[in-house]
């Protein structure tokens, strides 16, 4: 006598890529995506003949060095990270009298007219060995003191807060009379 085979009951799938469709679209929209967030720095322009050192005279230049053991030196001197930024802003802001701060130019800016910067550039270096969350401090630290003059113009020539800004003429005005000149050398071994 022949056996018969038990049938076996079939499983219906054809709801399964719905299902699966679903999940996939409820997996996109609840799940959160890191942003990545930096420091913001415009670069200067590609260098036409790199071979050409640019000669930029000492007093136009504030020497911001941190070593492997993250201490501050700031033109040869030991600096506290808390007074970094009120000599930054010292030196960044025009002083005609000083014979010993950075050049000053007389610029012509739209919406400000003639207005006095100077030509002080930050140069900022760092060990290999720096930690992070020193080298972010600096930065942070070198931001503050450009924002501070910046909000000290606008104010004076807009009445306005400088991030509160949203002509972006005056914002382009602002920033010509307070540019951000910070110049990053290829970190080193620091003594």
């Amino acid at each position: 006598m022949a056996r018969k085979k038990k049938k076996v009951p079939e499983i219906n799938a054809s709801s399964m890529a719905d299902i699966s469709f679903l999940l996939l679209i409820f997996f996109l929209v609840t799940t959160t995506m890191d942003t990545d967030s930096g420091i913001t720095r415009r670069l200067p322009p590609p260098v036409e003949n790199p071979d050409m050192d640019v000669k930029v005279k000492e007093r136009n230049i504030l020497n911001v060095m941190i070593n492997k053991y993250d201490k501050l030196m700031v033109n040869g001197k030991p600096c506290d990270i808390s007074e970094l930024k009120d000599k930054t802003k010292v030196f960044i802001t025009p002083n005609p009298n000083d014979e010993r701060s950075p050049e000053i130019e007389m610029k012509d800016i739209e919406m400000i007219g003639s207005f006095m910067t100077n030509k002080g550039v930050v140069s900022l270096k760092n060990d290999r060995g720096t930690s992070y969350q020193m080298y972010i401090a600096v930065q942070n630290e070198l931001a503050k003191a450009f924002n501070e003059l910046r909000e000290e113009v606008a104010w004076r020539y807009f009445q306005q807060h400088y991030a509160d800004m949203t002509d972006k003429d005056k914002i382009d005005a602002v920033n010509k009379a307070v540019p951000v000149r910070v110049s990053e050398a290829e970190p080193e071994e620091i003594k």
